[in-house]
């Protein structure tokens, strides 16, 4: 009965929001996509009897916090099938190019229907929730087909933990159902536990973040980007990713206020979403400086030696190559902390050692920003100016970039292993390997 109250109320909710819903395919192109897979539960069916593993990711972020994951659940049980479900389209579209050895699929919406069909034809033994994932109906879906339930990576932010403080009768209900959560440190495991968690189900593993961030600048993915490029090897690359408005203007009139005096200076822009590609391409345009797109870069070999240079600003038009972009940064800005979004992940370009900066707003991120600010590894810039005068600083005293990156990269190689513990705790939720089995035997 509770299941199709819940029905009733998300049914409620869509119809409310449908004008919007319909405007944003419309004009934007999103939703369009996947409607038998969300609405009626028909998912890709599982073939064979392998134990299995669904692990459900929202969106880029989640999808690119699985490989680590994949990587160590291939390593230490290779008898075990793993599933990936997204909710939104540019993280189904990295999910097919990051995974494409694994079945890949929109999760269903929460409707009773559409879960138990889903259920029936992937079959999991593990359902693995990554952060925060708490939809009701799945959860119980699981549970009536004898999958566990895990949450990995955990985290409960101030404003949603005292919303769910306001429904705690019900939250609690929910997450006394989860056989585990694995959370990325005590605060967020003691709000877990706090608002019903069963006990002994919540453990502190750390953040997956870590283990997902790419340290090594010399790796394929931006070697191969700079070949793209053909920047000189002494170009001081100034890079704002995960931006959101006005952000990429803010970066561009830093750029254009020190290019002169500092001529190897470099400007990368990655837009967080790319239905504003287009919105960010016209700023540029209307600047009158010369730039590129990312889509429109030729490659650079033998066969083509007479290529024109590329402009000093590159538009990355792309999804899911903003971690491999971060390579080549020396001066480093994680957008979507100057407006209301509440910030980006700013370990990848800690992890190459990048000088960070990010605005004042990254509530999302708040515990890693505060232990940045402790080891004095990120500078807050709270408007254009300040973001002008810390790229300033960077190009005009190199030995604070060096050393803000060098104190941001120990802490990223310090805070490494939360992938290990992780699995060591799902592996207690699966199934015994048969191999096991037949020598117990």
């Amino acid at each position: 009965m509770f299941g199709w109250l819940l029905n009733l109320a998300y049914a409620v909710l869509i119809a409310a929001v449908s004008p919007w819903l319909i405007y944003a395919a419309l004009r934007k192109g999103k939703y369009r996509q996947g409607w038998s897979e969300k609405f009626l539960g028909r998912v890709p069916t599982r073939a064979g009897d392998r134990p299995c593993v669904w692990l459900h990711a929202v969106s880029v972020g989640e999808i690119k916090l699985l490989a680590p994951l994949l990587a160590e659940m291939a390593r230490r049980r290779p008898d075990v099938e793993c599933v990936i479900s997204t909710t939104t389209r540019t993280g189904r579209g990295l999910a097919d190019k990051l995974y494409p050895d694994h079945m890949r699929f929109y999760c269903p919406l929460d409707f009773t229907w559409a879960v138990a069909e889903a259920m029936r034809r992937v079959r999991p033994d593990l359902l693995v929730l990554c952060e925060l994932e708490l939809w009701p109906n799945l959860i119980r879906g699981a549970q009536r087909h004898a999958a566990r339930v895990a949450v990995v990576n955990g985290r409960l932010g101030a404003r949603s933990f005292r919303w769910y403080r306001r429904i705690r009768p019900f939250v609690a209900r929910l997450l006394s159902a989860i056989d585990l959560v694995a959370a990325q440190n005590e605060e967020y495991a003691q709000r877990f536990a706090s608002l019903g968690a069963a006990y002994g189900a919540v453990q502190i593993t750390g953040s997956l973040k870590f283990d997902g961030a790419v340290a090594d600048r010399q790796n394929p993915r931006t070697e191969a980007l700079k070949k793209l490029l053909g920047w000189p090897e002494d170009a001081v690359v100034f890079l704002a990713g995960s931006t959101q408005e006005p952000e990429e203007q803010l970066a561009l009139a830093t750029f254009a206020a020190l290019c002169a005096a500092h001529p190897k200076l470099r400007l990368i822009l990655v837009p967080r979403h790319p239905e504003r590609f287009e919105s960010v391409a016209r700023m540029l345009e209307a600047s009158g400086r010369p730039w590129r797109r990312r889509t429109a870069l030729a490659a650079r070999d033998h066969s083509r030696p007479s290529l024109p240079p590329v402009p000093s600003i590159l538009l990355v038009d792309t999804v899911g190559e903003l971690g491999a972009w971060w390579g080549m940064a020396r001066i480093a800005f994680v957008g979507g902390s100057l407006g209301s979004r509440g910030g980006q992940n700013m370990l990848e370009p800690a992890a190459f050692g990048a000088a960070v900066s990010f605005g004042p707003n990254t509530w999302n991120f708040r515990d890693i920003v505060e232990m940045m600010l402790t080891r004095e590894a990120a500078v807050v810039v709270r408007n254009g100016a300040e973001l002008t005068a810390f790229v300033k600083r960077c190009l005009e005293a190199p030995a604070f970039a060096e050393q803000l990156g060098s104190r941001a990269a120990q802490w990223v190689a310090e805070g490494r292993g939360a992938t290990v513990r992780t699995v060591d705790l799902l592996a207690q939720l699966l199934p015994i390997p048969a191999v096991v089995k037949k020598r117990a035997a």
